[in-house]
């Protein structure tokens, strides 16, 4: 039995080895296995023994200070370091998630092994700040016998810290609303560039100190709670969600309750347009205002932050299939669809006026277009180059726009509806350039979620 020990090995002499190693070094002989050798000088100033691997599993017992990513391999390369049958171990970890290490003690440790889970629930800022007494350590008994146990359970408790005793399964599960929501915030509130002010609140001095606290651990510590505890996704699914309904709260559906405030993909005489008046003429009691917002990008995000009460785009066209812009788009952004409706389309070739058709070398209109007209387009007009136009320029409606004020190139020619050229004084070339008669594009009418 190991009623006494005598000699801990501590594996991984890092900031909380050290702290762990210090804490054990009053009653036992401690020694020091780190293979980092920038660590060495500092486990020797401090006057460690530095041991090897196959010393250290001589020892009475060796606690894993590693990295929770590391735990796995380490635990597998010392469970065959054991050669005395006679005088095994005990394996204890020190790990912040407890199903990870219990699986991994059971799969590479043989059942005849001693094993001990353990989670101190402090590190060197709280003990340095508040000192060892009364800091809560968790332990599990898991593999250890009632003697061995109990002389771990009273040592701790000599050393006042308060002994939670728990599953390793009821340990994660609360570790997921603690500490994994508590460090998700704290490293949330450093991306968010979280600074002190003259006039902060407690709250708000309390929230700097999470964030300093725990953007003091290494990020590969937040990233091993956060991945390897079992619970900690489904708390962040659901501050997600929390985060969402309180920001939605705080948006009213309509933000003007004079007219509804409606953003479209397109520009003025866009099929756009067209689409977002044929669906409001259906509650022509409503008064309402268009903004045109050029690209779906634009319309979730001013849904999404208030800008509009509803955002409508271009979704799917008959010919030219999805539109990719809104599905890339839509990857980004939450929100409810309340109807998808669509209307018959036909395309029409323009130019800016007084311009040369024979000078005209390029076709600058959405891709959706270029799609819907790719017969039409190579059989009469193969010598037009076709492109798409980036940002607002995307939008065919834009680019007739900035055509009529003289700010787009004289070669340039684009494509969408005939009322393009009539807003615009552009001069029509041909219509009706689609493919096929039948050219139907879908939208969707959104709204945010509440």
């Amino acid at each position: 039995m190991q009623n006494k020990p005598s000699v801990v090995s501590v594996v991984g002499f890092g900031r909380f080895g050290q702290l762990w190693a210090n804490i054990l070094r009053t009653d036992f002989k401690v020694q020091i296995v780190e293979p980092m050798e920038e660590l060495h000088d500092l486990a020797k100033s401090q006057g460690f023994d530095l041991v090897d691997k196959e010393q250290a599993v001589n020892a009475d017992i060796v606690f894993f200070c590693v990295p929770i990513s590391l735990f796995e391999a380490a635990i597998k390369q010392y469970a065959g370091l054991v050669t005395n049958a006679d005088k095994k171990p005990v394996f204890a970890d020190v790990l912040s998630v407890k199903v990870h290490a219990k699986n991994t003690f059971e799969q590479y440790l043989p059942s005849d092994y001693q094993m001990m889970l353990t989670h101190p629930m402090f590190g060197p800022d709280s003990v340095r700040v508040k000192g060892l007494k009364n800091q809560r350590l968790v332990l599990d008994r898991f593999r250890m016998n009632d003697d061995n146990y109990s002389f771990w359970k009273n040592y701790f408790e000599s050393k006042e810290l308060a002994i939670v005793e728990l599953s390793a399964d009821e340990h994660d599960k609360m570790a997921a609303q603690s500490q994994g929501l508590t460090h998700f915030v704290g490293r949330v509130l450093g991306e968010f560039e979280f600074e002190p002010t003259v006039i902060d609140t407690l709250g708000a001095q309390m929230l700097h100190e999470i964030q300093q606290q725990v953007c003091n651990d290494s990020w590969q510590l937040f990233e091993d709670l956060q991945t390897y505890n079992p619970y900690t996704r489904q708390v962040r699914i659901q501050l997600a969600n929390s985060l969402m309904r309180v920001f939605n709260k705080l948006l009213p559906n309509r933000i003007n309750k004079e007219k509804l405030i409606v953003g479209i993909q397109g520009g003025a005489g866009s099929f756009n347009e067209e689409a977002a008046r044929y669906y409001l003429s259906r509650t022509p009691e409503v008064p309402f205002e268009l903004k045109y917002l050029h690209t779906t990008e634009n319309v979730l995000k001013a849904l999404y932050e208030g800008e509009v009460d509803r955002g409508q785009f271009a979704i799917h066209n008959s010919i030219g299939g999805v539109v990719g812009e809104s599905i890339q788009a839509m990857a980004n952004y939450r929100f409810n669809i309340v109807e998808e409706y669509a209307i018959k389309i036909a395309h029409a070739l323009m130019i800016s006026p007084g311009v040369d058709f024979n000078k005209v070398d390029t076709i600058m209109t959405h891709p959706q277009v270029l799609k819907q007209c790719k017969t039409n387009l190579s059989f009469k007009y193969e010598r037009l180059k076709q492109t798409s136009g980036e940002g607002d320029l995307v939008d065919h409606a834009k680019v007739a726009e900035l055509m009529s004020l003289g700010k787009m190139p004289p070669n340039i020619a684009t494509m969408g509806s005939k009322v393009l050229a009539k807003i615009y004084g552009l001069k029509l070339i041909e219509e009706n350039l689609q493919d096929l008669h039948e050219n139907f594009t879908s939208f969707l009418w959104v709204e945010r979620n509440n």
